[in-house]
């Protein structure tokens, strides 16, 4: 009389602990971030300070205008190229992680160990700590107009920004694509205020160095150097095109969207 009923609870336990197995026992991140979020990570981070740091750069170094101009035209081919290589390892490799995940998927962990390793102690703090100076001498600036600002205040301000921007991405990953969209927003502002009064100064008649007979007047000697200088300052403009990768299994439709971004 006993022997069924005890029967029966064990099939129904485990029955529920296979479908506890099915729904719950994968760990992934949350699927929270929408299309419109992963176009504010990409122009967020392609618009960074870069694009109001490195022009100067661009334009020291090429020694004239029309370099310059050819300068910025081959960067940004190279770097849509990189973007679209990028989508197809996305949707290939639905991992978060970005380059880490490509290089130890396909190379091996002790690969992947070393380019996680090389990314944490030097190339992310230090893009960090570039965009941070840039924002508080920003900052700064307009609260000493006739000098430069104090080095200290520069580096505090900066130091305060990063470690708050870095709780924010701790607490959440809505919180940090909220406050990403809020600055994209703004630098894009700022980019359209830009470009206005380009277009104006353009048609009051400022237009003498556009003209192709002066272009490639130069104001300095051609150095293959300095053009190369040109082309990593303007590499450093467009960088960001891959980050949308570093949080791919929180896109909420992987495929679609990242595709959707990079075109």
């Amino acid at each position: 009389m006993t022997d069924g009923p005890r029967q029966r609870s064990s099939t129904a336990g485990s029955a529920k602990d296979a479908a506890g197995e099915e729904s719950g026992g994968k760990v992934a991140l949350k699927k929270e971030i929408g299309l419109v979020s992963a176009c504010g990570i990409i122009v967020g981070n392609i618009i960074g300070s870069g694009i109001f740091v490195s022009p100067k750069g661009v334009m020291e170094n090429a020694s004239s205008v029309g370099v310059a101009l050819f300068v910025w035209i081959i960067t940004g081919i190279i770097t849509a190229i990189g973007a679209l290589c990028y989508a197809e390892l996305g949707v290939t490799i639905p991992k978060s992680g970005g380059d880490y995940s490509y290089v130890k998927d396909i190379f091996g962990g002790l690969a992947g160990f070393l380019r996680l390793w090389i990314a944490v102690l030097v190339i992310y703090p230090t893009n960090q700590a570039v965009i941070a100076l840039t924002f508080s001498n920003y900052v700064l600036q307009p609260l000493f107009p006739t000098c430069f600002p104090p080095e200290s205040g520069l580096r505090l301000l900066a130091a305060v920004c990063l470690l708050l921007l870095t709780w924010v991405n701790c607490s959440s990953v809505r919180w940090a694509t909220r406050v990403q969209d809020i600055f994209t927003a703004g630098k894009l502002l700022a980019l359209a205020l830009i470009i206005i009064m380009g277009i104006v100064q353009i048609c009051k008649g400022d237009y003498y160095w556009l003209e192709p007979a002066n272009a490639f007047e130069p104001f300095q000697d051609y150095d293959v150097g300095l053009i190369a200088l040109a082309f990593l300052q303007g590499s450093f403009a467009y960088g960001g095109w891959n980050f949308l990768n570093y949080v791919t299994e929180e896109l909420v439709d992987p495929y679609p969207n990242d595709v959707c971004v990079t075109r």
